[in-house]
């Protein structure tokens, strides 16, 4: 059974195998119109297949530099956190020694 391809399900995946786009018979064969598909139609459709399967590749590594971006800016910011909380612990640490201290030289 032989069943023509469709634009999703090509018969051949081969750009020199597949039926050339031509001018639909409706026009007449010199129209005023030009004609821009029959000008580097393998090329094209092989550009366009080749960069449509690069398109998700492209989205995540775009999604993924995005993140590393995120993460850069966030990263000082946490540090600047952690800083902040081990010196608050220290403050405390140091009252309590202070106390003991005092507690210490008091009796």
């Amino acid at each position: 059974m032989s069943t023509a391809g469709t634009i999703d399900r090509p018969l051949t995946h081969d750009p020199k195998k597949q039926a050339t786009m031509k001018a639909p018979a409706s026009e007449p064969s010199r129209s005023a119109t030009p004609d821009f598909f029959t000008t580097g139609v393998t090329g094209s459709r092989q550009n366009r297949t080749r960069e449509m399967q690069l398109i998700p590749e492209a989205l995540a590594r775009a999604h993924m530099h995005e993140r590393l971006r995120e993460a850069d800016e966030h990263r000082p910011a946490a540090r600047l956190i952690a800083a902040r909380r081990m010196q608050r612990r220290a403050e405390r640490a140091s009252l309590r020694a202070r106390r003991a201290l005092a507690m210490a030289v008091m009796q």
